[in-house]
């Protein structure tokens, strides 16, 4: 689970910001961060273990999430990676400002990109 914190600077400016574990990097999102418009980014990813898991998850929090689909060379098909490979497997949905996200499954890393014990 990511490490969070959340800023208030007054009534325009507020940050959420995650960091995963083990992670050199986090993100933020919030109010008065950007010059953005609500709804101008596509494609976020979120990368998960369990593509089954974390849709349900959304779906019980009211969150409208796509079936899943998976990329087979440059088509899209229903359902997930007949053999779930990773990074073949995806569920998409919008935030309530109309951006952008895409769940990706990632159950197995190759080398160089896992974090050591």
């Amino acid at each position: 689970m990511a490490a969070g914190c959340d800023f208030a600077f007054g009534d325009d400016i507020r940050a959420v910001q995650l960091t995963p574990p083990q992670s050199g990097c986090s993100i933020s999102f919030g109010k008065g961060l950007t010059k953005a418009e609500p709804g101008s980014t596509q494609r976020f990813e979120l990368v998960v273990s369990d593509i089954d898991a974390a849709r349900e998850d959304l779906i019980s929090r009211g969150v409208e999430v796509s079936e899943v689909f998976h990329r087979d060379g440059a088509r899209l098909l229903p359902g997930p990676d007949p053999e779930r490979r990773s990074y073949l497997s995806y569920a998409s949905f919008n935030d309530p400002d109309g951006n952008g996200w895409l769940l990706q499954e990632v159950n197995a890393r190759p080398p160089g990109r896992t974090w050591e014990d």
